[in-house]
């Protein structure tokens, strides 16, 4: 189990047994209201074992809170789905999961994405995601290579730019611009389609200079609306659906809004930099 699934687990552990002493009752009290074993409920508690919703319902029960019921079982099914493994997602190949995602953005009427390090998928152009498939390949032992497919696909994924009435907001950060990805062409190419891309009047593209002012500690991370947030590691894709949490990276990308460069400015710092490769 991931540390972040961890977390989550203790703190819905937490939650069950602040509702448990609410009720005035002992574990042993609950676990027998239950017909379980007086372990069960420290397991839970402690965030060492995971409730089934069937568990979760004869909690409430059991402290007469079934008001909760929804709301738990909602923190525990964000906990099943927000650590996926990406050799676990990508064992039918990255072409399917380049199909999920275009269904994300199909479904999702505001979206606002950082990246530091490479270029957002939606916005690469046919080489560079090669380049950046084929990378992810060379890290994912077992995983289907089926980049070709796959490339085609993310491509096709560019047309909600200019489909429906979805708004876009891309924050990318400068190094992202100078690092190169493929060689020198692919990075060409790359950064003429960034400038195309800035004319689009239903998307916002603003750089993050290498100059700006230090804002807060980050990683990349897309919003999708207000009701979800997904942030891609190395190893696996990590959602987080949590009100509170959302409001942080809400918060956390209108701060870097602030110190992002847009427009002409934003224009002229790719064009310089194409300048120079």
């Amino acid at each position: 189990m991931s540390n972040v699934v961890a977390q989550a687990q203790a703190a819905l552990g937490a939650r069950l047994r602040e509702l448990r002493r609410d009720a005035r009752l002992t574990g042993r009290q609950l676990a027998t209201g239950c017909g379980w074993h007086p372990t069960k409920v420290s397991h839970i508690e402690n965030g060492r074992r995971r409730p089934s919703e069937a568990d979760l319902l004869a909690w409430c029960r059991a402290v007469d809170n079934t008001l909760v019921y929804d709301d738990l079982v909602a923190s525990l099914r964000n906990l099943r789905s927000m650590y996926l493994e990406w050799r676990r997602t990508l064992a039918a190949g990255h072409t399917h999961a380049q199909r999920q995602i275009g269904q994300e953005f199909r479904d999702a009427r505001h979206i606002r994405w950082f990246e530091e390090s490479i270029i957002p998928g939606i916005l690469q152009t046919e080489a560079y995601a090669r380049a950046i498939l084929t990378g992810c390949l060379s890290v994912l032992p077992g995983v289907r290579d089926d980049v070709d497919a796959a490339v085609r696909q993310r491509t096709a994924n560019r047309a909600v730019l200019r489909a429906g009435d979805r708004r876009f907001a891309f924050l990318i950060h400068e190094a992202a611009l100078r690092r190169t990805v493929g060689d020198t062409p692919v990075m060409r190419e790359q950064l003429t389609r960034l400038i195309d891309d800035i004319a689009n009047p239903r998307l916002s593209l603003g750089v993050i200079p290498l100059s700006a002012r230090w804002v807060c500690p980050t990683h990349g991370f897309t919003l999708f609306d207000r009701s979800s947030v997904t942030i891609e590691t190395i190893s696996a894709e990590l959602t987080v659906t949590r009100p509170s949490e959302i409001a942080i990276y809400e918060d956390t990308f209108a701060a870097m809004n602030k110190v992002a460069i847009h427009g002409t400015n934003a224009n002229t710092l790719i064009d310089n930099i194409l300048q120079t490769i």
